[in-house]
């Protein structure tokens, strides 16, 4: 077959060791595997019910670029009230998931040679959007001396005239951390000093423990006019996890109109739209009962309690019990392998499947992802396994 001419950007960009790991574990088809970072739910029956129905009522041509206005209000209405500011629908764009929204939010926000601001350890997908668009990733550490949150004070040392963005994500994949309200306050006020937007990737907004979470929409920084409110901003939200819907691909993306228009010109250009039975079932996500949500969070909250308990009961392993999301970031650095020798290890000797922690980012050497959205089982056969392995390294 004759080769093609590959552009440099292609050629170039990053590639996943999420995905790596991923395909390695394809070998090992009886592993234990604590790397998938989805619900182990299904959709809840009457999502998939609204689903059904609108395929059967025949809602299976195009649709608004920027989604169905059923949608777009229901979601526009949620984060009114939970945010307690007026969102309209016209500031919602409905997105092919969470991904496609944060493509495009760094899209209508970034040039070649701009620079955007990310956490280190971070989900390995924003390093590589950015690359696509020819900008420059700019990493600040979020370490374990301050509870793996991201500080406004290493963010302002970051930025230049340069800065274009700042990406946060808050529940944190892989950290499972929430950030703190006066953190974000002071970033909106640095965003409005130096005038770049903050893209706030808020997937695991719903699945929060006993932390207290707010959302940078909720802010208003300290440089504000009175009654004005901070709009430098695109959070970015999913049904994938709130309601156990990743194959649905149901994203969203809110803002000020002036993101959104030009954001909706792009989905004409990519995908269209969503399909529109996708986009009933998710508002009947949304407006129908919410109490699948309430007992999936429960039975995280529960399982994440085993899994701290059996992972700091190992030598040379520890632990921050994580506030949010269904991830445990456990440190194994006392083990003295680096993070991806330690997870093929896991895998070729013991039939584990992990996540190194390198694949987040430099600062994430030293540690390993595991998730809890697994059976009581499958994590106690894990960590047995892992006590297999720590004398025997």
């Amino acid at each position: 077959m004759t080769s093609s001419r590959i552009s440099p950007m292609a050629a170039s960009y990053p590639a996943s060791d999420i995905r790596k790991m991923f395909n390695l574990a394809l070998d090992f088809p009886d592993a234990v595997k604590l790397t998938v970072g989805e619900p182990d739910f299904t959709t809840p029956e009457h999502i998939k019910a609204a689903g059904i129905r609108a395929i059967e009522h025949d809602n299976t041509r195009y649709v608004a670029n920027a989604g169905i206005p059923e949608l777009r209000a229901a979601i526009a209405r949620k984060y009114s009230t939970r945010w307690n500011r007026s969102i309209d629908p016209a500031n919602v764009m409905v997105s092919f998931g969470a991904m496609e929204a944060l493509t495009f939010a760094l899209d209508v926000t970034v040039t070649p040679g701009d620079e955007v601001i990310i956490p280190d350890p971070s989900f390995p997908n924003y390093l590589g959007q950015v690359h696509r668009l020819g900008g420059v990733a700019v990493s600040v550490p979020v370490t374990e001396d301050n509870e793996f949150k991201l500080r406004a004070e290493d963010v302002r040392s970051a930025i230049t005239d340069k800065t274009a963005a700042i990406i946060i994500n808050s529940p944190s994949n892989p950290l499972g951390s929430v950030m703190d309200r006066a953190d974000l306050e002071q970033i909106a006020a640095l965003a409005d000093e130096h005038g770049f937007t903050v893209i706030s990737d808020e997937v695991y907004d719903e699945i929060v423990f006993e932390a207290e979470y707010t959302s940078i929409a909720e802010v208003n920084p300290s440089t504000a006019e009175a009654g004005a409110e901070f709009d430098r901003f695109l959070a970015i939200g999913s049904f994938s996890k709130t309601y156990a819907m990743t194959g649905w691909r149901c994203g969203f993306v809110i803002g000020s109109e002036d993101f959104i228009a030009p954001m909706a010109l792009l989905q004409e250009g990519l995908t269209s739209s969503l399909p529109g039975f996708v986009q009933e079932a998710a508002v009947a996500a949304i407006e129908g009962p919410q109490t699948a949500v309430e007992e999936m969070v429960a039975s995280y909250a529960r399982r994440r309690e085993l899994m701290v308990e059996r992972i700091n009961a190992i030598e040379g392993l520890s632990l921050l019990r994580p506030a949010a999301t269904f991830y445990a970031w456990a440190n194994v650095s006392e083990w003295g392998l680096d993070s991806w020798e330690l997870a093929t290890q896991l895998l070729e000797k013991h039939n584990l499947a992990t996540i190194p922690g390198s694949a987040f980012g430099p600062a994430g050497e030293g540690y390993l992802r595991l998730t809890f959205a697994v059976s009581d089982e499958t994590i106690n056969t894990a960590c047995d396994r892992l006590e297999a392995f720590a004398p025997a390294r």
